[in-house]
C-alpha cells in the first residue's frame, strides 16, 4: 500500500504544491489537508509547508498554531505521527510547543534567499534516515523570521541529546544560535528546519541539486518498515 503524506495548507502557504510534488517524486501519495479541517484523512505523516501563514501577524506561526487542523496534528504527533515543519512550518511547530525554542526576525533584518550549505547532525530521525551522519548538503533557504533562539539550558539539552538535526555551514544566514538550522523532538518523529528541501528534489529545477529528496524517501522507508 502506498504511503499517504498529508500537506497542510494555511492561508498564506506558498510551498504546499511544491511539497506535494516532492512527496509524489519520492513515491508516496500526497494528500491535501485544509487548515479549518480537523480530519487528517488517515494519513501516515504530515508536512507543514513554508509560506507566510496568516501573514505572519503577531509572530510567524502564532495564529496557525490555533488552526483546527493543528489540534489533531498536535495530538497525533504526541502519539508518534511523523511531522515535518519546513520554514513557516518550523515556526508553527515551535509555537505549538511540539519543538522547543522559538523563531525571531533575521539578525540583519532582511529577507534572505540563497542556496545554503548544511551539515546533517542527526541521521536517525523519521525524516533523515537516508542521509549520513555528518553529510554536507545544499538546500535552498528563504526566510524573514529564521533566527532560532532558546535559553542556554534548552540549547545544551538539544546538543546533549543529539536533537540538533541540521547546522548551517560556512555562513549563518539569520543569526540562529549555535548555527542551528533544524531540530527534532525527543522521539525523533517531529522535525523542523528553516531551509526548503522541497525545492531541491529535481535536477532540472532551481540549483540542479536533489539534496532535499532524501527527506521524503526517508519517511517513505520509515513508514514501509514500521
Amino acid at each position: 500500500m502506498t504511503a499517504r503524506i498529508g500537506v497542510v495548507t494555511f492561508p498564506g502557504s506558498l510551498d504546499d504544491r511544491d511539497t506535494q510534488r516532492a512527496i509524489r517524486l519520492a513515491g508516496a501519495e500526497p494528500v491535501a489537508l485544509w487548515h479549518k479541517d480537523k480530519d487528517l484523512k488517515q494519513v501516515d505523516a504530515v508536512v507543514l509547508p513554508g509560506g507566510f501563514s496568516y501573514g505572519d501577524y503577531l509572530r510567524a506561526g502564532a495564529i496557525s498554531r490555533f488552526s483546527p487542523v493543528m489540534e489533531t496534528v498536535i495530538e497525533e504527533a504526541k502519539a508518534g505521527l511523523p511531522v515535518l515543519g519546513i520554514c513557516n512550518g518550523f515556526q508553527v511547530l515551535t509555537e505549538a510547543h511540539l519543538l522547543p525554542g522559538g523563531m525571531l526576525g533575521n539578525d540583519h533584518l532582511h529577507f534572505i534567499c540563497r542556496d545554503q550549505k548544511l551539515r546533517v547532525e542527526n541521521a536517525e530521525t523519521s525524516w533523515t534516515g537516508d542521509y549520513r551522519q555528518g553529510q554536507e548538503i545544499h538546500i535552498p533557504l528563504k526566510n524573514m523570521d529564521g533566527r532560532y533562539v532558546a535559553d542556554e539550558y534548552t540549547l545544551d539539552k538539544l546538543e546533549a541529546e543529539g536533537r540538533v538535526v541540521f547546522r548551517y555551514l560556512d555562513f549563518n544566514p539569520n543569526g540562529s544560535l549555535r548555527d542551528i538550522a533544524g531540530i527534532t523532538n525527543e522521539a525523533g518523529n517531529v522535525v523542523g528546519l528553516m531551509p526548503h528541501p522541497e525545492h531541491a528534489v529535481e535536477p532540472l529545477i532551481g540549483t540542479g541539486r536533489t539534496d532535499g529528496l532524501p527527506f521524503f524517501t526517508s519517511i517513505l522507508k520509515k513508514l514501509v518498515n514500521a
